[in-house]
């Protein structure tokens, strides 16, 4: 069955282009010009995956993906201004899973959508499987991470990025080794970005995460996921 992918860009012209792009690469499109309509999309549709304009008429795209965020997991690319980069810095923050500036290559648009689905689908050979870390549980055929029992708040993205750190843990990971592991591609990114999604696990499984213990980070070289966590003296 082919994936839906729900576009929310008030330049119908651009809309227009990839969706008949999309469509010739086997995506099923719908398109909405405003973020309210666009949320009303995701909720009587439910797309496999969103692509999201920072510029829109009624509310912008940062607000709109918190919206998303409160009730979905959805995968959000986030459009933004070229070369702006707290745009992408503070869409990386409130959730969306990956960013493109706009102007862009239809082609790299599709690398960058299919790259994200392929996260969300996971890994048919993880199945069942169950790293234990402490008081920390990841489960990378569900897509559950738990910390004492409770779910952890993580997009598709910085799932990925804890599931790579744990199954190296004990091994030092630059962020170029993360954005590859995770990537499945070798795409540009901007150098804040890892930075700012480990940001936002620590805060999801770290006690403290100002002094974190289970994701450390290793100056100058990358982070290092801690091998033994919550150990009893």
């Amino acid at each position: 069955m082919a994936d839906t992918v729900l576009i929310v860009d008030d330049d119908t012209r651009l809309s227009a282009m990839v969706s008949d792009y999309l469509a010739e690469n086997g995506f099923k499109v719908a398109t909405a010009p405003t973020a309210t309509e666009g949320l009303k999309a995701l909720n009587s549709r439910a797309p496999d995956a969103v692509i999201l304009d920072i510029m829109l008429p009624d509310i912008d795209g940062f607000e709109t993906c918190r919206r998303i965020r409160a009730v979905s997991d959805v995968p959000v690319l986030m459009l933004t201004a070229k070369g702006d980069e707290m745009d992408r810095i503070v869409g990386l923050e409130i959730g969306a899973d990956d960013y493109l500036p706009k102007p862009f290559n239809p082609r790299e648009l599709l690398a960058r959508l299919k790259a994200i689905l392929r996260r969300r689908s996971g890994n048919a050979a993880s199945a069942e499987r169950v790293l234990r870390f402490g008081r920390l549980e990841i489960e990378p055929s569900s897509r559950i991470a738990r910390l004492d029992g409770n779910n952890c708040t993580l997009t598709s993205y910085q799932f990925d990025l804890l599931v790579a750190l744990a199954e190296n843990a004990g091994r030092t990971l630059s962020r170029e080794q993360l954005m590859d592991k995770v990537k499945g591609a070798e795409l540009e990114a901007f150098d804040r970005s890892i930075d700012v999604h480990i940001s936002r696990i620590r805060a999801a499984i770290e006690d403290d995460p100002k002094h974190p213990k289970r994701i450390v980070t290793v100056r100058g070289a990358g982070y290092v996921f801690a091998r033994y966590q919550d150990r009893e003296s």
